[in-house]
């Protein structure tokens, strides 16, 4: 993996526990001289993981709505930054630069990025591995209810592993960069679906 697309979120909660995770990723990527394609933004855990990859030497490359940069949060620091018109075009540049999605802390942009992963890889749009860390537990509950639709056949068997979740960022990025590509939707025939 050259390069990842990190979704995290762009405020910065009072426990300083997620900021921490969010420079602490930036660090570990550059340190593994893996990219970061991120959402472009200079504030919360966007701009900690940001600051931290390229404190420690490491490319990253923004991608930001223009309207975000009239309201003065555009990262101006990073490698490259790349304004799109608007949020369809940002999460298409995520999975052209990337080769694969890291999802960190964040709120509901975060889980509009996630969930589009983790949707284009069931219908085979791409076969990029799709990341989450579960730092502190704060994805308890949404790795309790993808299990549940797991469960109750809203995915598929051949899906049920396109979500690769751990704890702890070493053994997350291992394990994505050891992902088998599944079969995709768009491959299956209609009595398989």
């Amino acid at each position: 993996m050259k390069r990842l697309a990190v979704y995290c979120g762009s405020a910065t909660p009072d426990d300083p526990v997620y900021i921490e995770t969010a420079r602490h990723v930036g660090r570990t990527l550059a340190d593994r001289g893996i990219g970061v394609v991120y959402g472009g933004g200079r504030l919360g855990l966007m701009g900690a993981v940001a600051d931290s990859a390229l404190e420690a030497g490491g490319e990253v490359i923004g991608i930001i709505p223009e309207a975000l940069v009239g309201a003065e949060v555009a990262h101006r620091g990073c490698t490259e930054l790349h304004v799109v018109s608007g949020m369809h075009e940002r999460k298409k540049m995520f999975t052209d630069l990337s080769d694969g999605f890291l999802t960190i802390p964040g709120g509901v942009g975060t889980m509009d990025e996630l969930w589009e992963a983790i949707s284009w890889a069931q219908l085979g749009y791409h076969t990029k591995p799709v990341g989450l860390l579960n730092a502190a537990g704060f994805y308890n509950d949404l790795i309790a209810f993808n299990r549940r639709m797991i469960e109750v056949g809203f995915i598929r068997p051949a899906h049920a592993g396109i979500l690769i979740v751990d704890a702890g960022l070493d053994d997350l990025l291992d394990k994505m960069a050891h992902y088998t590509p599944h079969q995709t939707i768009f491959a299956m025939k209609a009595e398989n679906l």
